[in-house]
């Protein structure tokens, strides 16, 4: 079976190289984003009566292609904030997903809740790029970096104020945790074959160490399944495509946490 995972690594570090030649650093450090304040997402999720869901804007995915072509980030965004999203999250990976970073300058200028930039990062001229582009958090993704890796670009984000989700996926990932990464995602994905076992976020969960704010990711579609997890001790919920696959994603989205309410 193909490693997608490997497929889209290729393409970013293609795609990050030329942005580098056309882009300075100096240049994103200029932009209004860059040195505005950043929202917390730790303290969205440990807010009272919280819904813990971060709400995400996705266009496409490698498994499923076009989920949802006419919807707009902005209409998107500010309705998900509404209706009572802890967070909002961004795809901006730009060959797989349909992403861009507009879709987070977009996003960020319209809601006031933490948004959640949601690529592929491996380097720290990454990092420079998503606080200019208006993100409070960024996500670094165990499957394709070393435990080295993850601690010194989560030092640099804590250094921007920008916050971190590190992302695992299996027990040969929990080595990928340290003190600089205290919001810790389960994907329930594989990102590598796209399978999906919420199983994942159930059995990891328990082997987090403790003072750490979990998160269960992909695969979550039912009311059910989120009070499993909190059950579980899991703070935050990041759901996509259960939403964006409807006509009105912002609608769907309201109609499931009236349920959740409920």
């Amino acid at each position: 079976m193909k490693n997608i995972l490997n497929e889209i690594i290729i393409k970013r570090k293609e795609a990050v190289a030329h942005l580098k030649q056309l882009v300075s650093v100096a240049t994103w450090e200029t932009m209004p984003a860059f040195s505005k304040e950043t929202k917390s997402l730790t303290k969205a999720l440990q807010a009272e009566n919280n819904t813990g869901i971060i709400a995400e804007f996705k266009r496409a995915s490698p498994s499923k292609g076009i989920i949802n072509k006419l919807a707009r980030v902005d209409e998107v965004t500010a309705s998900y904030e509404l209706h009572g999203a802890a967070a909002i999250s961004i795809l901006t990976e730009p060959d797989f997903f349909k992403g861009s970073n507009d879709d987070i300058q977009e996003a960020s200028s319209v809601v006031s809740i933490p948004v959640l930039r949601k690529d592929f990062i491996f380097d720290e001229y990454q990092l420079i790029e998503s606080k200019a582009i208006g993100a409070d958090v960024i996500l670094l993704i165990a499957a394709c970096l070393s435990p080295a890796q993850v601690k010194n670009l989560a030092t640099f984000a804590k250094q921007l104020k920008l916050e971190v989700i590190l992302e695992i996926h299996d027990e040969t990932e929990l080595g990928h945790i340290c003190n600089e990464t205290e919001l810790i995602g389960v994907n329930n994905r594989n990102l590598k074959t796209f399978i999906i076992d919420i199983n994942r976020s159930l059995q990891l969960g328990q082997q987090i160490p403790p003072g750490k704010i979990k998160i269960a990711e992909s695969g979550i579609n039912n009311i059910e399944t989120i009070e499993i997890f909190k059950q579980a001790g899991f703070k935050g919920f990041l759901m996509g495509e259960n939403f964006m696959k409807e006509q009105n994603p912002g609608l769907a989205f309201r109609n499931f946490v009236n349920s959740l309410h409920h």
